[in-house]
Parts: structure tokens; C-alpha cells; sequence
């Protein structure tokens, strides 16, 4: 999957709806948003009462260093996903109830970034015997969301959505990769390697429920 071509998607998406709101001005929006899911655009179609339905592509990286199971890596979490949700609105209020989907592409990526020996499990390895480690992290491909979100817009046309939701992208799959060390093959070391992508993999669970917060501005054709 690739980012640009979703989101050139979308944009695709809300020329087409802009082409159709002739026939109704209400019923077609676009919004530019930034959140926790990274920067997006989302189409809306609003012909229904009290529900509209949208569709939107986020992604972004963010870069970060820290250690994970014992050894320093360099991080990259790279979000990309395309959502599908519906919308419930309380009637004479602008607060929503939203459930949808979305196509997830989110990964942790990481190579190691060890100044000094190795702890691997609790064995140490020097970083000549052990190389360096790289590290994928994936998810669900089709993750579940739930979220509340609150539409302010002024005569109807311009205005600001807050969400504030979860998606539940299930349990991670951590790839961990040992290269360019000697003792690569090796039983004991390869052993030690499972044991830290197990516990890897133990915490990249804090990412299964992975919390949403955005802001979006809005228009109404």
C-alpha cells in the first residue's frame, strides 16, 4: 500500500464530490486533519439524517530513539491507514458516535543503535558477535474503530471536527533480524534472538488499542 496514491485518492474522491454537490449543496464536505494517525484528508457524504459517511488517508513518521527489551534501537513508527467509518449524530447536538474500519498500514521499524555490549534476555554479547539487529512490527491489515466526535461548523459550511477514538489494530507480529555479526548461526545466539523478539513482541502489545486524537478543518460544498 502506498500513502500517496490513497491519499491522491481521496482527493480524487472529493473533486468528484464537488462535481456532484450541485445537486445538493449539504451533502458533500472535505477536511485536511492532523492527529495521532499523522496528517490526512477525508471525503464526507452527508445525505442521510442524522448519519454521514466518510472516507479519509492518514500518514505521517515519526522518528524516536529509546530502548525496547534491553537494547537501544532507532525507531521509526510509520502510520498509514485509509478509513471507512459511518457517523451518528444526536439530533440538536454536535457531539457523534463513529464506527468504521480502516486499511491498516501502521509499522514500527527499528535497527539497533547498542553503544555497548548486547543483553539479550539476560545474555551478554559483544556488538562484533552480534552485528545489528533490525526489527519490523506490523498488525492487523483491517483494524476495527470506535470513537466519539464533536462537529462545529458555522452556517453550515466552514468549520472544525474533533475526534477522539481507538483503533484496534489486534496483536503484533515482530520480525527481529541478527546481521553482520559472528556468531550468526550460532544455537545459543539464535536462542537468545527468540527471546527478544518474544519480548519485543511483549511490548509492541502497548500498541494494540491504538489511541486516536485528531483535528480536522472542514468544508461543505
Amino acid at each position: 500500500m502506498n500513502i500517496i496514491k490513497n491519499i491522491a485518492g481521496v482527493i480524487a474522491l472529493a473533486i468528484v464530490s464537488t462535481g456532484v454537490a450541485s445537486a445538493d449543496d449539504s451533502e458533500w464536505g472535505v477536511g485536511v486533519k492532523a492527529g495521532t494517525l499523522g496528517l490526512g484528508l477525508e471525503a464526507r457524504w452527508s445525505g442521510l439524517p442524522y448519519v454521514d459517511f466518510r472516507l479519509g488517508a492518514n500518514g505521517y513518521t515519526y522518528g524516536d530513539d529509546g530502548r525496547h527489551a534491553n537494547v537501544r534501537y532507532d525507531s521509526d513508527l510509520d502510520l498509514e491507514t485509509v478509513s471507512l467509518t459511518a457517523n451518528f449524530h444526536f439530533p440538536l447536538s454536535p457531539f457523534r458516535l463513529t464506527v468504521g474500519a480502516m486499511s491498516n498500514g501502521n509499522e514500527m521499524n527499528m535497527v539497533s543503535a547498542e553503544p555497548g555490549d548486547f543483553n539479550l534476555d539476560g545474555d551478554f554479547y559483544t556488538g562484533n558477535e552480534v552485528g545489528t539487529l533490525t526489527s519490523r512490527t506490523s498488525f492487523d491489515s483491517t483494524a476495527p474503530y470506535v470513537g466519539l466526535g464533536f462537529d462545529f461548523e458555522l452556517f453550515g459550511k466552514a468549520g472544525l471536527n474533533f475526534d477522539l477514538g481507538v483503533l484496534l489494530q489486534g496483536d503484533p507480529v515482530v520480525e527481529l533480524y541478527a546481521t553482520g555479526g559472528s556468531l550468526n548461526g550460532d544455537a545459543g545466539f539464535e536462542a537468545s534472538l527468540e527471546a527478544e523478539r518474544l519480548e519485543l513482541e511483549d511490548d509492541m502489545s502497548d500498541f494494540k488499542a491504538y489511541p486516536v486524537v485528531s483535528l480536522a478543518f472542514v468544508y461543505n460544498f
